[in-house]
């Protein structure tokens, strides 16, 4: 009987260890230099007047590199685009042909996209995130990872993992509103074009520098 027992431990051990949100996300911090993918988004306002609001859908694709660069652009409903190039976070909304221009230490903070692409590892993570492991869901290893800066506008962020792979987040901010983030096709470590992180405001945009 010993065999068979010990058979059965060693295996629920390595399932636990497989679904272990800290070890995947441990995993990619460490392998995942950079990366592409492409994403849908399904943004949710909290309930007004007791009654449930319309969730807000979009898409696009998602590039980064560590350190601290990544692009979102969205493709629907609205053509935006959001680069951080080390330095400068930019934000240029298509339709209005306008670029928001901050420094991007400032404008970052306490972000999903800092908390994916900045920290070289989970001990530097954890200087700015309580972060544990969440309940196995929809077939994804969670993390939970909840800022300790309180006057930050992040309240909460569900890291999503399939194996060492990114595949979700899950944001909630300090109104309430929730934006869940799924990713597919995630390429880990390809060859990025050379510029990729770099944005030039294009001609006749106004740039606004809040």
């Amino acid at each position: 009987m010993k065999k068979p027992i010990a058979a059965i431990l060693i295996a629920v051990s390595a399932q636990w260890a497989s679904a272990d949100g800290l070890k995947s996300l441990e995993q990619f911090m460490a392998a995942a230099h950079s990366g592409r993918a492409d994403f849908t988004q399904t943004v949710t306002a909290p309930a007004k007047d007791g009654q449930a609001q319309r969730p807000k859908l979009s898409s696009g694709s998602f590039e980064f590199q560590r350190p601290g660069r990544f692009k979102f652009v969205y493709k629907k409903p609205f053509e935006q685009t959001i680069v951080a190039d080390g330095k400068t976070l930019w934000l240029y909304d298509a339709d209005l042909n306008q670029v928001t221009e901050r420094p991007q230490a400032q404008a970052l903070g306490s972000t999903p996209a800092a908390l994916l692409t900045s920290a070289p590892d989970l001990a530097a993570l954890r200087a700015d995130y309580q972060l544990q492991s969440a309940p196995e869901q929809d077939g994804l290893q969670w993390v939970l990872a909840t800022p300790k800066a309180s006057e930050g506008q992040l309240k909460s962020v569900r890291v999503g993992f399939e194996g060492d792979r990114l595949a979700a987040l899950d944001i909630v901010d300090g109104f309430g509103q929730r934006s869940q983030i799924r990713f597919s096709g995630m390429q880990i470590n390809p060859a990025l074009p050379a510029g990729t992180f770099q944005f030039k405001p294009p001609a006749g945009a106004d740039v606004l520098r809040p």
